[in-house]
């Protein structure tokens, strides 16, 4: 396993009132640095947004538990995806997320990084991400809860141990 997040950039849009009518966003570079570096951070890892079980349950319980999340010394919720950074502003406007962070690797580099790309070739998504999720400390990697089975072509997609109840009671008896 990791002892530490890997140093990647990230391509994310952010909004931008001065550029004025109906799309104000810029690309913004994000490093792993901007969003690690001495902070306690939990991320969570899915296979795609707008897909059934992380729309209906992995999304929103971590967004439902975030205040939690913040009271256990956490800075930060991300959750991570191999999707480009428009397809995750949809899919948080659809979710109404406000609190957890959608950090969009469109290249699968953060991902591939931490070991966890796999091909999901049998369900036509092409590469995409195992589903896992971390408490991260200062970039270094204290905790991670990574769902069994892990392989290309899965034929099923476990969410046991990755959920947001499963890392909130790790960091309340950590």
């Amino acid at each position: 396993m990791l002892k530490h997040v890997p140093q990647v950039t990230f391509k994310t849009r952010v909004r931008n009132e001065d550029l004025g009518g109906p799309n104000p966003f810029e690309w913004k570079d994000v490093s792993s640095d901007d969003l690690f570096k001495g902070k306690s951070v939990v991320v969570f890892s899915l296979p795609g947004a707008f897909t059934p079980t992380c729309s209906t349950s992995h999304l929103p319980r971590y967004e439902e538990l975030y205040e939690e999340f913040k009271a256990q010394g956490v800075d930060a919720v991300i959750c991570v995806s191999v999707n480009d950074a428009f397809v995750m502003f949809q899919w948080g406007k659809s979710q109404n997320a406000k609190n957890v962070f959608l950090l969009p690797d469109g290249n699968g580099d953060f991902t591939r990084q931490m070991g966890m790309l796999v091909k999901k070739d049998n369900l036509g998504f092409g590469m995409r991400s195992w589903r896992y999720a971390m408490h991260v400390e200062d970039g270094e990697i204290k905790q991670m809860f990574s769902e069994s089975g892990y392989q290309d072509n899965a034929p099923s997609d476990p969410f046991e141990v990755s959920d947001a109840d499963t890392m909130l009671a790790y960091l309340k008896n950590r």
